[in-house]
């Protein structure tokens, strides 16, 4: 089962919050909008949000576990934590470089 967060288009931003929010373990959709905002200071909409985990689950990336109470966790599969690091390591690869371009032709404050 091939798939790549560039394979979401628009929808790679959420998708890379998600994943990366999942990497260190369970969480519901209300955790996941809390610590995505906690470590990026990025507010996901819940039609933002449940709309990327639909996406993920069906590219497999993630899935979901049994439902406690009126909440349904969801958890990274070994092929979303594949997928994450490798879109992570290509993101890091930009910004090295866009911030290079920077210090060689800009003074930023």
């Amino acid at each position: 089962m091939e798939a790549s967060l560039g394979e979401l288009g628009h929808y790679a931003g959420p998708a890379t919050l998600i994943l990366s929010s999942l990497a260190d373990g369970p969480k519901h959709g209300y955790a996941l909008m809390q610590d995505i905002e906690a470590f990026s200071g990025v507010q996901l909409q819940p039609g933002t949000l449940y709309g990327a985990i639909q996406r993920l689950e069906q590219q497999g990336l993630i899935e979901p576990l049994a439902q406690v109470g009126r909440r349904r966790p969801y958890r990274m599969t070994a092929h979303g934590a594949v997928v994450l690091q490798d879109h992570l390591k290509a993101q890091q690869q930009v910004s090295e470089v866009g911030l290079h371009r920077l210090s060689i032709g800009w003074t930023v404050a």
